[in-house]
């Protein structure tokens, strides 16, 4: 058997997966129990690849002392036990070494000795103000324990021989096809859950600002390049500051300093990525998770995450932003991550109300999200955690309390919670129209040009009253109007893009400001030309990259009609013409199937109605529920639909009805056809 990732998509033996993972926190429980958990999650759940982080915090805590992995120590850190446990059960497993977790361990489980307060020779973390960017957590007081700066000297040492230890010890042994192993996440939302923080808040630390003003060097070759693009006199690289806040900067040559500190955050990113993951040297292919932008902090993560650079490297990301059926500002946070690139989801809250959000103690909010991820973009989705735990050590976590979570699929005692069948209909639904799923290319009208150098100007605060370009806001902006519209639509990172990725599409909106590449003037121009529209949302540029003279796209823009700022239907539109609801139409290149995702708004009442070009469909949910359809030749094929939300306290007979076909549950529940064999939950 061969496992790769090809454009985010997982392939086994040449056939492409839909990535359905539960996590099980093998450190967090007895390992008398493991055997019966992971049973569990197989049999129960129908999930059959495993994902656990290895925390460096629980298997070396001692700075003098080798790691255990074998539990010499403390039969919890039997790691490689546990490995072995899944090969003899037959599930795969996704390994997550770090070195940061997060995981609500206690320093992100970095261990105690890595800390800058701990050793001097470690260098911290700064922000723009020089101060130390800190984690906090019960064993620290306020604002909390420094961070190390990934690429300072020390602590690169230190981590790399963690990784090391993992890959060797842990791994080789264990990787696939002669153990479990068959792909590695490295790091955590983006180095320290920080994927999103904003573009001040890291890394002007000595190691940091050696790598910015390397990049600078390696950007623009020589010293008089750099002053003459940005009217300055600087007489060596040493002498380039970064920007620390908007400097009111109203001149191209002005602005760049800030779209250069913004090139510099995904330059860094990827460069700990592979640090980290070359370190461990494992043969599996590689994943990373970021955390999805924060409303305030858009531009600074679009900024930041550029998968575009990441080689071999695969992204993915994770949930915990809030309850997307109730809240604007999730679901669009979620959308925008699922769709910046093709990657699966790798942590959906499945398990904790009491630490995030009451709505999740019912499958429903869960439910919706993982279809809305994979509706949007995602090519799998994760249940974290699977099976709750109760056995952990005070210094692995002194704050939660178990169980961990409070309401998984899985209970602390091993059995099946409401939430199970709920997790098996989703599972059993993919594994079996999984491939399909993923040959079907979503049906969208209109798609977002992302040009990311304005990112890096925006993020500041204050920018914008300066007449700087915009990004993350106008793309907040484009999502509200399609959201409004009830269609759905794609994103394009421009710097990567091709004519014919921008071909598949009729019209694109893209933000305006006063340079721009000139390879990306000329796409831009070739898809004006090839009958496309452009919305510019902002002035054309006159300059290219380097603030020579370029007018190639404001020449092309002005020899075609405006473009309408409205939404118009065009031929394969999905369009939601009833209820609250968001809708999602894939549609297969070479048959006559198509898949439909309805995500019901936690406010809706009554059914929902949906038009497309293949017929009109709809569906009674539960409020915050939600329906995933197959539609082969006309003919209403399997399905799940969502009728029951306890929280919510909405419970209604689930229905879908594609023209004169109807499928409905006798009485308020959950209903589903998979395999053309009907399944009722509830």
């Amino acid at each position: 058997m061969t496992i790769e990732v090809r454009n985010g998509v997982t392939i086994v033996d040449g056939e492409p997966r839909v990535l359905v993972t539960a996590d099980y926190p093998y450190y967090r429980d007895d390992p008398g129990v493991w055997a019966d958990r992971l049973r569990a999650i197989r049999d129960e759940l129908g999930i059959e690849v495993i994902s656990s982080y290895i925390p460096w915090r629980h298997h070396q805590p001692d700075a003098a002392t080798a790691p255990d992995f074998t539990g010499d120590g403390h039969p919890g850190r039997d790691v490689v036990g546990f490995l072995n446990l899944c090969h003899d059960l037959g599930l795969k497993v996704i390994a997550k070494p770090g070195p940061f977790i997060h995981a609500e361990t206690t320093y992100g489980g970095l261990p105690d000795w890595v800390c800058p307060s701990a050793d001097a020779e470690i260098e911290p973390l700064l922000d723009a103000a020089g101060a130390a960017s800190c984690w906090a957590d019960s064993a620290a007081r306020p604002p909390g324990r420094p961070l190390p700066a990934p690429l300072g000297a020390a602590f690169l040492a230190r981590a790399g021989r963690w990784l090391a230890a993992v890959g060797k010890e842990v791994l080789d042994a264990a990787t696939h096809p002669e153990g479990p192993v068959i792909m590695m996440q490295i790091a955590n939302e983006g180095i320290y859950t920080n994927g999103a923080r904003s573009l001040s808040a890291y890394d002007y630390s000595p190691s940091g600002l050696a790598f910015f003003r390397d990049r600078l060097q390696g950007w623009y070759g020589s010293i008089e390049e750099y002053n003459r693009t940005h009217a300055t006199a600087h007489r060596r690289w040493d002498e380039i500051e970064p920007p620390r806040s908007w400097t009111g900067a109203e001149r191209p040559e002005e602005m760049r300093g800030h779209a250069d500190w913004g090139r510099f955050h995904a330059e860094y990113l990827t460069e700990v990525y592979r640090r980290w993951a070359a370190a461990v040297d494992c043969r599996v292919p590689v994943v990373v998770n970021l955390n999805p932008p924060t409303v305030e902090e858009l531009d600074g993560w679009l900024a930041r995450v550029r998968p575009e650079t990441w080689g071999d490297i695969t992204y993915g990301f994770t949930n915990w932003m809030g309850v997307v059926s109730a809240d604007p500002d999730a679901q669009a946070r979620y959308v925008i991550a699922a769709k910046r690139a093709p990657g699966p989801n790798l942590e959906e809250n499945w398990g904790f109300s009491q630490l995030y959000d009451p709505a999740y103690s019912d499958a429903a909010t869960s439910f919706h999200q993982s279809l809305l991820a994979l509706a949007a973009g995602s090519t799998g989705f994760n249940v974290y955690t699977g099976a709750a735990t109760s056995g952990w050590s005070p210094d692995l976590d002194s704050t939660h309390t178990a169980p961990y979570p409070d309401s998984a699929p899985i209970a602390a005692d091993g059995s099946a919670t409401a939430k199970a069948p709920v997790v098996r209909v989703l599972a059993d639904f993919f594994a079996l129209h999984g491939v399909e799923f993923l040959e079907c290319a979503p049906v969208t009208e209109e798609a977002f040009g992302l040009y990311l150098p304005y990112a890096g100007i925006a993020a500041w605060p204050g920018a914008e009253r300066f007449g700087a370009p915009r990004c993350g806001t106008a793309l907040r902006a484009f999502h509200d109007r399609m959201r409004q519209a009830g269609r759905d639509y794609a994103v394009v990172e421009l710097e990567s893009a091709t004519p014919d990725r921008l071909a598949a599409h009729g019209r694109l909106t893209v933000p305006g400001g006063p340079f721009m590449h000139r390879h990306v003037q000329d796409l831009l121009a070739g898809y004006l030309a090839g009958g496309g529209r452009i919305l510019l949302d902002g002035p054309a540029p006159g300059l290219d990259e380097d603030l020579r003279p370029y007018g190639v796209l404001a020449e092309a823009l002005g020899r075609t009609a405006s473009t309408p700022d409205a939404p118009q239907a065009e031929a394969g539109a999905v369009r939601v013409t009833r209820g609250r609801a968001d809708a999602f139409l894939r549609a297969h290149p070479g048959r006559d199937v198509q898949y439909l995702t309805v995500l019901v708004d936690s406010e809706n009442e009554g059914p929902v109605r949906v038009e497309t070009a293949y017929g009109a469909f709809e569906t009674s949910c539960a409020r915050g529920g939600g329906a995933v359809v197959r539609l082969a030749g006309g003919v209403l094929d399997d399905f799940v639909v969502k009728g029951l939300n306890s929280f919510l306290d909405s419970a209604v007979p689930a229905r879908i009805s594609v023209g004169d076909q109807e499928e409905r549950a006798g009485l308020p529940a959950d209903l589903a056809r998979i395999g053309r064999r009907i399944r009722l939950l509830g």
